[in-house]
């Protein structure tokens, strides 16, 4: 992650309004590198302000992260080398949880935390897109490995599938919505593609995206990963093997949970301005098992789960399978309440699917209880920053009637 000339200046300006080692700032600027950069030099942590927080959000996450300076400033001019303050152990980020299935959380990340990861990656080619904003500690995890590997960054301001595909980057950080959009693209324009690596993360590649992956760039390398905003990389997935543990990262699973305990995870979470020290193990829900050969199939986030009829629906085995359906961009599958069965099964579709192919879909892959009850449309569903589909969000909207929605017929 060697900082530039403008990383320097940027650490110059902050030691000049009294930043240095153990200080937090918080940064709201369209150009996050150099400021993140800057004040890593100084030993300082950094929080990303996330445009898209409501006033409340914002408030909240500042409350817990009390930072000792709001930056608002353009970055200024290059300047010449700093001297980096700390060690592995630095405080140097303070990542927000992506707020899919709540209120955004403040973490606490030191240096080697994501040294580690970078490491557990591996080196990649370059150029590396990012092609979303830094906000996202799914986008700025890649537009930092690729720091660590020496490459250039290229970065879009908002995903834009059709720019992604024009791009001489040969490798991509996205989700699966993104890739199967980016995929579609590429379908329909057909030539030549630059892309040599596509790094997944964020949510499950289901088996039908992966394989149309392979046809449509048979040249190129998957890397699926899963982990969390509290734990970095869990597991990896490359070539034809199913997900693998990092190594040195210990996997536990107590009633169908996973329990972590990793050198990759966060020190801990801020409340109020003090650091709550996470416990050796730890866990954020997720539902898992392993295969006979070994492999971590991961069946999503307990409180993702529909109860309905006295029985959980794993609502994001669901959304993998929909996803499969011909016209469907992207699929959120919740509860709506019902006066019998405590919450209906509810699919929330994004695209121009026919409400009979879905349903043949879910006859076909899912057992009758786990197939949606209530089918709506909706133009476009509400996303996190990282492109993620943001569940509370869409539960809650759903509730006050404020998600534009109509029945899919």
């Amino acid at each position: 992650m060697d900082p530039d000339g403008r990383a320097y200046g940027a650490a110059r300006w902050l030691a000049g309004r009294g930043i240095g080692e153990g200080s937090r700032v918080a940064l709201d600027v369209p150009d996050v590198l150099p400021w993140f950069l800057g004040a890593d030099l100084l030993g300082a942590a950094s929080l990303v302000i996330e445009p898209a927080w409501t006033p409340a959000e914002r408030a909240a996450v500042l409350a817990d992260a009390r930072p000792d300076l709001v930056v608002a400033a353009p970055a200024p001019p290059p300047a010449g080398p700093v001297e980096q303050a700390g060690d592995g152990e630095t405080f140097f980020y303070l990542p927000t949880t992506s707020g899919s299935s709540g209120s955004p959380k403040v973490l606490v990340r030191t240096r080697d935390s994501w040294l580690r990861s970078f490491a557990a990656l591996g080196p990649l080619p370059g150029p590396v897109l990012i092609p979303g904003p830094l906000s996202s500690s799914l986008f700025l995890f890649g537009a930092l490995h690729a720091r660590w590997c020496g490459r250039p960054v290229v970065t879009l301001p908002r995903w834009d599938a059709e720019a992604a595909a024009r791009t001489e980057a040969a490798t991509v950080h996205l989700v699966p919505a993104m890739l199967s959009a980016l995929l579609a693209v590429l379908e329909r324009r057909g030539g030549r593609c630059a892309l040599r690596t596509v790094v997944c993360g964020g949510a499950h590649v289901g088996d039908e995206l992966r394989d149309r992956f392979a046809r449509v760039l048979p040249e190129a390398e998957l890397i699926e990963y899963y982990g969390s905003a509290e734990h970095s990389l869990i597991a990896i997935r490359r070539g034809g093997g199913g997900l693998r543990p990092v190594p040195g990262v210990e996997l536990d699973v107590r009633d169908g949970v996973l329990w972590v305990r990793s050198r990759l995870a966060c020190a801990g979470q801020l409340h109020d301005g003090d650091l709550r020290a996470a416990g050796d193990w730890t866990t954020v829900g997720d539902l898992v098992e392993f295969d006979a050969s070994g492999a971590l199939i991961v069946r999503g986030r307990s409180g993702a789960s529909v109860s309905s009829g006295g029985r959980l629906v794993p609502a994001e085995e669901v959304e993998a399978v929909l996803r499969t359906a011909p016209g469907v961009v992207d699929v959120l599958v919740t509860g709506t309440p019902h006066p019998r069965l405590g919450e209906l099964v509810t699919a929330v579709v994004e695209g121009s699917p026919r409400l009979r192919e879905l349903r043949a879909v879910a006859r076909n892959r899912l057992s009758p209880a786990n197939r949606p009850r209530r089918w709506l449309m909706v133009e476009s569903l509400p996303r996190t920053p990282s492109g993620k589909p943001a569940r509370a969000s869409v539960a809650a909207r759903l509730a006050d009637g404020t998600l534009p929605v109509e029945p899919l017929r």
